[in-house]
């Protein structure tokens, strides 16, 4: 009988010290969860933001503009900085994205239609697009415009295209992107559609929209295709002349009196919108803290008057929806490059 006792009393100490054991394992926090289910403490360190394009670019522009609402509204906590990276429209910070960073949950990065423009056209073309990163939103849209300098003989966009008809090759065109690229195609499709010969033109590709601005306002240029939020505080200062406005209505504000493309009779549909990107292998903790920071993002009324501030349109899809936008524009921009025998 002792001998019985003796032996279940040690199966009691050895399941005591078992239970223990798997007790201090389980690492139960102060709501009952495990730590399997502990709450991701993502981000934990400063986030990086990348502009692949120069200083005062379109994309920079917009990136300060994203962390500066995002921190001001206290939607993110953590740093958040704005890194540069110029060079061939953005295809050589992808090309470096893509390889390098592909698991790197603190590099985002933002762009527009260009990464698909790159992968699809034939000169220069990246083998890298959307399908290499997580795309995570959109954030807004911004429009197209055609300009010239405040002294140019040309006061509307119909005398522009007719001259340029008779004398393609004398008037230079300035963009803040390569040939082929969102601000070249922007100039290209209602070119193409007043009958203009865009294989004859002659386009000055420039590193980023503020260096292309530079080069009109300097007399290195003629006409400037460019983007609404880049050139409202030059149309504003009464520098330059817009001569249209790639829109569906007129925008408002500074640009209340600059016709719309469809007003002239030109058919031109090329949205540009601008969303935030991840690396192609992001963890789900950090796609899903960056879908519901920017979704309480598009909420904000802080937000709404940056919108308006800047000419940019709202234009807010989650990764789901961006994802069919990405599918449905490359489609559309593969079929105008191959009509102006660009595409790869």
């Amino acid at each position: 009988m002792g001998r019985l006792s003796y032996s279940l009393r040690n199966i009691f100490l050895i399941v005591l010290l078992v239970g223990l054991v798997t007790g201090c394992g389980s690492n139960t926090n102060s709501n009952g969860n495990t730590g399997a289910n502990e709450e991701s403490k993502y981000p934990e360190k400063p986030v990086t933001f990348v502009a692949p394009s120069g200083a005062g670019g379109a994309f920079d522009t917009a990136l300060r503009s994203f962390t500066k609402v995002l921190a001001d509204t206290k939607i993110v906590e953590q740093q958040m900085t704005v890194e540069l990276k110029p060079g061939g429209g953005g295809s050589v910070f992808l090309a470096e994205y893509a390889t390098q960073d592909v698991d790197n949950d603190y590099k985002l990065f933002l762009t527009s239609p260009t990464m698909l423009i790159n992968n699809i056209k034939k000169d220069g073309n990246s083998p890298y697009g959307y399908r290499d990163t997580t795309p995570i939103a959109t954030l807004f849209q911004d429009y197209g415009v055609i300009a010239v300098s405040a002294d140019s003989q040309f006061n509307d966009l119909k005398s522009l295209f007719d001259y340029m008809k008779e004398n393609p090759a004398d008037l230079s065109i300035a963009g803040g992107s390569a040939p082929g690229a969102v601000d070249h195609l922007s100039f290209l499709i209602p070119a193409t559609d007043y009958g203009l010969d865009g294989t004859q033109l002659k386009y000055v590709p420039y590193d980023g929209k503020a260096e292309s601005m530079t080069a009109l306002l300097g007399g290195n240029a003629d006409v400037l295709t460019s983007v609404a939020s880049s050139v409202s505080e030059f149309l504003e200062a009464g520098k330059i002349k817009v001569l249209a406005v790639d829109a569906p209505e007129r925008l408002p504000g500074v640009f209340s009196d600059v016709p719309t493309m469809k007003e002239l009779g030109i058919n031109s549909d090329f949205a540009i919108w601008r969303g935030i990107f991840g690396p192609k292998n992001m963890t789900e903790e950090a796609k899903a803290y960056w879908e519901e920071k920017i979704a309480e993002l598009a909420k904000k009324d802080e937000w709404m008057e940056e919108l308006k501030a800047k000419g940019w349109e709202y234009f807010y899809n989650d990764s789901e929806a961006f994802m069919e936008i990405l599918e449905k524009q490359e489609a559309s921009i593969k079929l105008v490059l191959e009509k102006l025998g660009i595409a790869k």
